[in-house]
């Protein structure tokens, strides 16, 4: 028999520094605390507790539909606590659920971890930015932080499309709308074709889910609209081979000739537990667009991108060791850590030797 009821548990965990609340049948609540499960209490739940919790923060027509379709994306607010991101699904038969908290204020860029690569991409008028990276890496915080940052420098009007939406926007210099897919529309394509009548500078898209909003996404770009998304894969060479392997054979050749005009840059992103474990540390892989990379895009001669990336520093790039080897040199990694989530370890390895070389002053350890 469970003990408290949703807005308990979710206060529980946010109490705690939690990122998310887990609701699952045979286990206790367990929420994500600097990136690793831990139990909220030590009460396990049934299935009957589950349903209850999680439909307890549904609307009629979302359990309705949630019955129906099996699962579900929703947001909820709670006074005194705060919005919260939630997914509802079933799972052997049962209802599973989660929340995530999203913080009333954006953060700045800088303050995620971000340099002035970055900061810059805001300033770009039109093309295609993606941000990438596997669930609970950051995505959607930066994909907001940047739309924040346009709402707020320049005058122009963006329109999002979300599911749902997480932060609310302030409107800054411009005009800025946000749209949930499922509430204000049914569905991502159908918007942003929608946008596109509307006079729009820019289009936030919170995920490239599918071929057909890919397709309007890399129009939108192509016809002087700046499109910024998210997609779940792990570094720059994935995310053009995950775009191009969407589409059937015989058009992936005039897909790559798309993105080699419209990409403007990729960042790729990862979240790694400090091992002080006072939070977690942002390592990224930012490509920007030269010729190198158009050709070697429009080529498909993707196995050539890390390289590129590592020499084009004066383009603003860097890749995935480079930014390992940099929280190593601060220690806010270990080198377990940087193992883990590298490209070329011989790369971090010898970085990381020469760097206890140099602390030592010179010596031999």
């Amino acid at each position: 028999m469970r003990q408290y009821d949703l807005i308990e548990y979710l206060s529980m965990a946010m109490q705690a520094g939690a990122s998310d609340l887990h609701l699952s049948p045979g286990a206790p609540p367990m929420m994500r605390l600097h990136g690793r499960m831990t139990p909220v209490t030590e009460e396990v739940f049934d299935a009957l507790d589950v349903r209850e919790l999680v439909l307890g923060g549904l609307k009629d027509t979302q359990r309705a539909k949630l019955e129906e379709e099996w699962e579900l994306d929703f947001a909820i607010e709670v006074e005194n606590l705060g919005r919260f991101r939630g997914n509802a699904c079933f799972a052997m038969g049962r209802i599973e659920g989660n929340f995530r908290y999203i913080p009333d204020s954006i953060p700045d860029l800088s303050q995620l971890g971000h340099g002035p690569t970055v900061e810059r991409m805001c300033q770009i008028k039109d093309g295609l930015i993606l941000i990438t990276g596997v669930s609970n890496s950051g995505k959607t915080t930066t994909l907001c932080s940047m739309t924040q940052t346009i709402a707020r420098e320049r005058s122009c009007n963006i329109v999002t499309i979300e599911d749902p939406i997480e932060f609310v926007f302030q409107h800054g210099h411009g005009l800025i709308r946000q749209r949930q897919v499922g509430f204000d529309t049914h569905e991502f394509s159908r918007a942003m074709k929608s946008a596109l009548r509307q006079d729009v500078n820019v289009i936030t898209v919170s995920e490239l889910r599918d071929i057909d909003t890919m397709r309007v996404a890399l129009t939108a770009a192509e016809t002087g609209h700046l499109v910024i998304s998210t997609l779940h894969t792990m570094d720059v060479p994935s995310t053009i081979t995950r775009i191009l392997d969407s589409y059937p054979k015989e058009q992936q050749d005039y897909v790559a000739a798309q993105l080699s005009h419209c990409l403007r840059g990729i960042i790729s992103q990862h979240l790694i537990r400090r091992p002080d474990g006072e939070g977690r540390v942002m390592a990224t892989e930012v490509m920007t667009m030269n010729n190198a990379i158009a050709g070697c895009i429009r080529d498909q001669r993707l196995q050539q991108l890390p390289s590129l990336i590592q020499i084009g520093g004066r383009d603003g790039m860097h890749t995935i060791d480079d930014s390992l080897l940099h929280l190593l040199s601060y220690d806010f990694i270990t080198l377990d850590d940087a193992k883990a989530h590298c490209r070329d370890y011989s790369f971090i390895k010898m970085g990381y030797d020469k760097m206890m070389h140099e602390r030592n002053g010179g010596k031999k350890r």
